[in-house]
């Protein structure tokens, strides 16, 4: 037997394997992408943009100053040369498990005074922060600051009365350095 006849003996169950290896491979893999239908690979969250909300919206008058819209709606996502009369500004986020959220937001000028905002319903801050939140709404503010009683009740730190400590150390005596 030559030895191109014993490779492609040797080769033919070498490829069907391989072939029957590649199709396996995909019926593996589950519709909800995960790995063997146990490892669910880690998504990140994907947040672009200004969130840009009812109470934000509420402060803008026409004719403010680019300055003061920039400084209660923040620098806009998309300024262009070519208009340069428009800011947009684009809020977007993805996680996983939530549908994703996109908001648009049009500021166009006259100069340097706005003339109108372009902004579709948007949520209020609340209504933004619950359709975000990754915890079940329970309807509950959290407590993010302890009341003054509450301050009150707070043991004290105790004092120290130690006596102050001298610093150790080799003692130097440096000449002057400037001649007197």
């Amino acid at each position: 037997m030559t030895p191109l006849n014993s490779a492609r003996r040797l080769g033919s169950p070498f490829l069907l394997f391989a072939l029957l290896a590649l199709g396996a491979c995909s019926s593996l893999q589950s519709s909800d992408s995960n790995f063997l239908g146990v490892i669910t690979p880690y998504r990140i969250d994907i947040v672009q943009g200004n969130v840009v909300t009812q109470e934000q919206v509420a402060q803008i008058k026409p004719g403010m100053t680019r300055d003061q819209v920039r400084d209660i709606l923040g620098s806009p996502m998309l300024t262009d040369i070519f208009h340069a009369d428009r800011w947009d500004y684009v809020f977007t986020i993805k996680r996983p498990g939530t549908e994703p959220q996109r908001r648009s937001v049009i500021a166009t000028f006259e100069g340097n005074a706005l003339k109108k905002l372009d902004a579709p319903a948007l949520p209020s801050e609340r209504d933004f922060v619950a359709s975000i939140s990754r915890t079940k709404a329970t309807g509950k503010t959290p407590v993010l600051e302890l009341t003054d009683a509450q301050k009150s009740a707070l043991p004290r730190p105790a004092r120290s009365e130690a006596p102050p400590v001298e610093p150790a150390g080799a003692v130097r005596s440096y000449p002057p350095l400037e001649p007197s």
